[in-house]
């Protein structure tokens, strides 16, 4: 009966590892608040694994002093065997070495003192990243590196911009690293990235940076290949050249060699062609289109604004003209003497003027502000939306990031910090969405959207019954070290991260119609953890608050 129980355990344990490891391993890599934890994983199997090895030396300094003494005793008998054995105490300790003290050596060799660490180990492993999270974190730093036109030398060393103070907590990509990064973008058929940094593994293998199981053949192959479907074929064929010195006997090199060869030839004997025919005007707009392309992604980009983006990330959006910029002001604002901002009002400033973007200061605690993470931590989830195809919920690729949904009633600092929305902006927040905060993860980000519902998405708030989303509230929950700016693509305004800060905007026009002025994104966190929570405030209950006006535009 106790074997059986103890079997029934068994399967109890073994059905918990085999199913664990789907459910933990959820897009790690879409939030660096989660991502801490694994930090403490790996902290307590580095524990694990020093136990071993002390058990392992301790277990082995046995054996050597075993060695150490049977070695001595050999010597010695072996002088002499028969007057060694003459003595009966040397006879029976003969017997009782070989019939029993070499059994017990032999047991302590046999024992696996891994057993303590591999256990440990197994149990951790199912909160382990997967692929997936390894790939949405190489494609992070490829993000961050087309946004903040970044050299793959730069990403390579560690010094990336808002790094200086960081000091020990810096780390440099090895070769096998970039080589990781390149085959990552080759499997995604992005050939502009792979050849990046396959030529950047190129390089630091060249500078004498020792490899982690890769050699220049196999980096050359990439680089070779990935240059080719870009289309140049003269350079493709220079690498593949490279690769033959060092293994002449590689039969896709020397496949590839002949194949370039005879693309290169014809491709020649086309251009002598065009020449002939083309008159120089024509060369000259040929040749200005192929320097327009050269470099750029190649794939279709699904965001028509994209450019725009990334240069506001960037920091070189639209500039106020003198005039604009001297109607910017920062007051102290007290919301028409409400009770509790008359003797203590808020610090209230302009950071857009169309559409009217408003900073609030010091608005909530560090103290509230840990409270509201340690509520939402264990609840983080990536973001979904429909997919009309399949009919299911899929995770938004243009969101990197995790979220959750926190209710007044569960704890007072939500409900003080609903309450203070109400009593600044004036709006009634018993309609609004309840509190979201998010988490960036790793280049996080929240590409161009609107936060209002089109007049193409009749039923976008439909199951809510409180009308439209009328405003805006986001609180900044943490300093960004570099990137992480929420931008207005239409009109050009970025507004940068600052811990316990609030901006507001209204995402409608006091007719009802939507302003698409507001069209905002995060942009890629570049260094530093992102922590957010925003307030959509809907129509319902704002009658009176702010009312209509006939103009559409108004």
């Amino acid at each position: 009966m106790k074997q059986r129980v103890v079997d029934c355990w068994w399967v109890l344990i073994l059905c918990f590892l085999c199913s664990s490891p789907t459910s933990a391993n959820n897009d790690f890599f879409t939030s660096i608040g989660q991502m801490t934890d694994l930090l403490f994983t790996e902290k307590d199997l580095i524990t694990s694994l020093k136990d071993y090895i002390t058990a392992e030396e301790s277990k082995l300094e046995k054996v050597k002093k075993w060695a150490e003494k049977m070695d001595a005793l050999s010597v010695t008998a072996t002088q002499d065997p028969e007057g060694f054995l003459g003595h009966p105490v040397n006879a029976f300790k003969l017997m009782k070495r070989l019939n029993t003290e070499w059994g017990e050596l032999e047991s302590l060799v046999l024992s696996d003192m891994s057993e303590g660490f591999i256990s440990n180990l197994t149990i951790q492993r199912q909160y382990f990243p997967n692929d997936d999270d390894q790939v949405g974190a190489a494609k992070a730093l490829m993000r961050l590196q087309d946004t903040y036109k970044l050299d793959t030398s730069v990403i390579a060393s560690g010094d990336l911009p808002g790094t200086s103070s960081m000091g020990a907590l810096k780390s440099a990509l090895t070769v096998g690293d970039c080589y990781d990064l390149g085959k990552v973008a080759y499997s995604e058929a992005d050939y502009f990235h792979t050849e990046l940094w396959m030529s950047q593994a190129l390089r630091q293998l060249e500078e004498g940076q020792e490899p982690a199981d890769v050699d220049a053949v196999t980096i050359l192959d990439y680089l070779s290949y990935s240059i080719y479907q870009q289309g140049e074929l003269e350079r493709a064929l220079d690498f593949t050249k490279q690769l033959l010195e060092l293994d002449s006997t590689h039969q896709r090199a020397n496949g590839n060699l002949k194949y370039f060869e005879y693309q290169l030839a014809k491709q020649r004997k086309v251009e002598d062609d065009e020449k002939e025919t083309e008159d120089e005007e024509e060369g000259k707009v040929r040749e200005k289109r192929e320097e327009t392309t050269k470099g750029e992604r190649g794939t279709a980009d699904y965001l028509p604004e994209r450019r725009k983006y990334e240069q506001l990330c960037r920091g070189e959006g639209i500039k106020m003209t003198p005039r604009r910029q001297s109607r910017m002001f920062c007051r102290y604002f007290d919301n028409n003497r409400h009770p509790k901002y008359v003797i203590g009002p808020v610090k209230e400033e302009d950071e857009w003027d169309r559409p009217h973007i408003l900073r609030y200061h010091d608005i909530v605690s560090d103290t509230e502000i840990e409270l509201v993470k340690q509520l939402a931590k264990p609840r983080l989830r990536r973001a979904t939306v429909h997919d009309p195809l399949t009919g299911k919920l899929t995770t938004a690729q243009y969101r990197v990031s995790k979220s959750a949904w926190l209710t007044s009633y569960e704890h007072q600092v939500v409900d003080k910090i609903n309450q203070r929305i109400e009593d600044i902006t004036g709006l009634d927040v018993t309609t609004a969405e309840e509190l979201q905060v998010a988490n960036y993860g790793v280049g996080g980000q929240y590409e161009p959207h609107f936060d209002f519902g089109r007049k193409d998405e009749p039923d976008a708030f439909k199951e809510l019954g409180t009308g439209n989303r009328i405003a805006t509230w986001l609180l900044y929950m943490s300093n960004v070290s570099s990137g992480g700016a929420t931008v207005f693509t239409d009109v050009g305004a970025a507004v940068l991260p600052k811990k316990g800060s609030a901006v507001f905007w209204y995402n409608l026009f006091p007719s009802g119609e939507g302003d698409y002025r507001t069209r905002h994104a995060a942009c890629p966190v570049l260094v530093g953890n992102k922590w957010v929570s925003n307030k959509w405030i809907h129509e319902r209950g704002q009658e009176f608050r702010r009312r209509c006006t006939l103009s559409e535009a108004a």
